[in-house]
């Protein structure tokens, strides 16, 4: 990857914290000339006879201009972030001290930095694979503690380690098959196709856990979309405000009341979910607004990842239940079927919604069993899978290219079963090699790696 370093022999500089008025700005400048450029503008000490990972206190001059009194964090590479020298300037907050400051560093030579080159550079100079690279954006834009800690792990190298270990399988199998076709006149057989066989089995195996973990990366990444969804006058706008623990919808005993969706985010034990208020869906209303609300309604809920069908308990029946159970399982949509106003209903009427283990019972004006609604929606929504420690693939380029890797994978067993020549086998292999250099950035180009850095913010 060094080879790609031969364009980025310049200068950057950016600042690497929010844009606006605060205590401190941090502004990071690396490249070859980052401690001429700063020594410059730097009079209290020789910054070049400074130690690595280490902090000088002074005032930044241009001339005989006070810019600012700044902290210099120095980095000298390649260890450091980006493997280049770096030095990270702690300034005061305001907006024109930076702009000064960043002005001063442009007119000896350094230019701006583009979004994401800070770890672009960190990439080519092999700080990082792509992989890890990704996490960083991803690990920026987390908003729950789930996609924290899977952006952290795949930051720290877990995804890369998985990664490596099939592609050194299949090295070390192609390897095998090379040596063949180096004695092919000779008809000896180095790899034990039977070996061969199981390897490959077991790399499918390893393949398939990670594209499988996909639908929780989804989930952990975006969240969870949920809609509640029930007969007018169930109490939806309750449990909304009950779930949130504010009076975000209007509440009346007017059936039909929400006549249009309400959405709000709700984080569980580190997951969010998006939560949407339905209007109330009836089959029979003469009234145009509520009839569009209704519409709605059934739109949102077939988009929905998660359906909440909120019934009164005591105006439903079981076999109701049960009906409508059967037809949202016959969407395939998730779902998870809620009793309210439990505390409105004799004791015989509850044991019997209690039987039903897919009946999840509470009281929403009394915010009666919430907590166990809240956890319901978990374990439907993750499979109880959210506190492992294993990799859970997040990025959708990722699982596409996981998904060529089995297929390919799937060619190789076929091929050994039909007893292929090795130089076609070979192939294969080699096809396998290239989808897993894919996510780690062994096969790029710099169209695509700008396109991905380009999603990253000014700074980092």
């Amino acid at each position: 990857m060094a080879s790609h370093v031969i364009d980025w022999d310049d200068t950057v500089v950016a600042l690497a914290t929010p844009p606006g008025m605060g205590a401190i700005g941090v502004i990071r400048v690396s490249g070859k000339q980052t401690f001429p450029i700063l020594n410059d503008l730097f009079p209290s000490k020789n910054l070049l006879e400074q130690a690595s990972h280490t902090i000088v206190v002074g005032l930044l001059k241009d001339q005989n201009k006070v810019l600012d009194e700044v902290v210099l964090s120095l980095f000298k590479g390649p260890k450091s972030y980006t493997g280049e020298d770096v030095i990270e300037i702690s300034c005061h907050g305001s907006a024109y001290i930076q702009a000064q400051i960043i002005a001063s560093i442009t007119a000896r030579g350094a230019r701006l930095a583009k979004a994401g080159e800070f770890t672009q550079r960190a990439f080519l100079n092999g700080k990082l694979d792509l992989a890890q690279a990704e996490s960083v954006a991803d690990l920026i834009a987390s908003n729950s503690e789930a996609s924290k800690r899977a952006a952290i792990h795949t930051m720290r190298g877990g995804f890369s380690t998985d990664l490596a270990y099939l592609r050194e399988q299949l090295i070390k199998f192609s390897a095998l098959i090379e040596l063949e076709l180096d004695f092919a006149e000779e008809d000896v057989e180095f790899a034990n196709r039977s070996a061969l066989h199981s390897t490959v089995d077991e790399l499918q195996q390893a393949t398939q856990q990670l594209i499988n973990s996909f639908a929780l990366g989804n989930v952990i990444k975006n969240g969870v979309q949920v809609a509640i969804i029930g007969k007018p006058n169930a109490g939806k706008s309750t449990l909304l405000n009950a779930l949130l623990n504010e009076n975000r919808a209007i509440v009346s005993d007017i059936a039909g009341t929400t006549r249009d969706t309400i959405e709000e985010v709700l984080n569980i034990e580190g997951v969010l979910f998006r939560l949407i208020d339905t209007a109330g869906i009836r089959t029979q209303t003469d009234d145009v607004i509520e009839q569009l609300g209704v519409a709605k309604s059934l739109e949102k809920m077939n988009a929905a990842d998660l359906v909440v069908y909120l019934f009164d308990a005591a105006t439903t029946s079981i076999q109701d239940i049960e009906v409508v159970a059967k037809e949202l399982t016959s969407t395939g949509i998730k779902h998870v079927l809620v009793a309210n106003k439990i505390d409105s209903i004799t004791p015989e009427k509850l044991i019997e919604l209690q039987t039903v283990t897919s009946i999840v019972c509470i009281a929403a004006k009394n915010k009666l069993a919430i907590d166990t609604l809240k956890n319901a929606l978990v374990q439907k929504a993750v499979g109880g899978d959210l506190q492992t420690e294993s990799t859970v693939v997040t990025n959708a380029r990722h699982q596409d290219a996981l998904l060529k890797l089995q297929a390919s994978l799937l060619d190789v067993s076929a091929g050994l079963s039909a007893k292929i020549t090795g130089d076609l086998l070979a192939l294969d292999i080699r096809q396998c090699l290239h989808y897993l250099g894919l996510i780690t950035g062994e096969i790029t180009n710099n169209d695509q790696l700008d396109y991905i850095f380009s999603k990253f913010c000014i700074g980092k």
